[in-house]
């Protein structure tokens, strides 16, 4: 007898299979490492995504990034864009002023990156009511699960 499962389904992406992209295995044998992990490192958390969003509106100073970015720590957003900077997504700019003044931009590499912000909020909001009903399945169904 097959385990008990309920399935939460969205209609399929026109011109996917069963709603599903074409995607190259990463980092098997038989294929070159393509960065992928390397990159998501970086650009997949949310802190990063975050900044990436606030700068997508232009530059901005360190402080107007923290107060746009809730729940963020100075450290973490300090973390955050030298990484973003090393990775030359943000450019930093010292402005020669007492005190010194400085900003935060995207790169060109750095803007690139917006659509893809963009078409990842714009799925999350497509799916948020799908997924808050998976979710729901699955605590009622593993009611000591744990997960959050």
């Amino acid at each position: 007898m097959s385990p008990a499962h309920t399935e939460v389904t969205a209609e399929p992406t026109p011109g996917t299979a069963g709603g599903a992209a074409e995607l190259e295995p990463c980092g098997q044998p038989d294929h070159p490492d393509c960065g992928i992990r390397d990159v998501l490192d970086r650009v997949g958390d949310k802190w990063s995504v975050l900044v990436i969003v606030e700068l997508s509106n232009g530059p901005r100073r360190f402080r107007e990034l923290q107060r746009a970015i809730d729940g963020i720590s100075q450290r973490m957003l300090t973390l955050t864009v030298r990484r973003l900077e090393r990775d030359g997504l943000v450019l930093r700019t010292v402005y020669p002023t007492v005190p010194a003044q400085v900003d935060y931009r995207l790169t060109g590499t750095g803007a690139s990156l917006t659509h893809l912000v963009k078409a990842l909020s714009e799925w999350s909001l497509e799916h948020r009511d799908v997924i808050a009903r998976a979710r729901r399945t699955y605590d009622q169904e593993h009611p000591d699960h744990g997960i959050r």
